[in-house]
């Protein structure tokens, strides 16, 4: 099973987020993940603020 950690890792390593991982995401947040999934997805909040990792649904909406 994909963790959000790993999907965190191929978003850091691209530089993008397609829409299929953030479901994915969204999907594994509403489950137990542990303390390592969290800070990853910390880490992609940040890195989205930043503008380090792109996210495919903002570019479709022009944000």
């Amino acid at each position: 099973m994909i963790r959000i950690r790993d999907i965190v890792q191929k978003a850091l390593a691209t530089g993008y987020l397609s829409v299929e991982a953030e479901n994915q995401l969204r999907h594994l947040l509403t489950t137990r993940y542990d303390l390592e999934d969290f800070n990853a997805f910390m880490i992609l909040q940040e890195a989205a603020m930043i503008g380090q990792v792109k996210q495919e649904s903002r570019e479709r909406c022009g944000i």
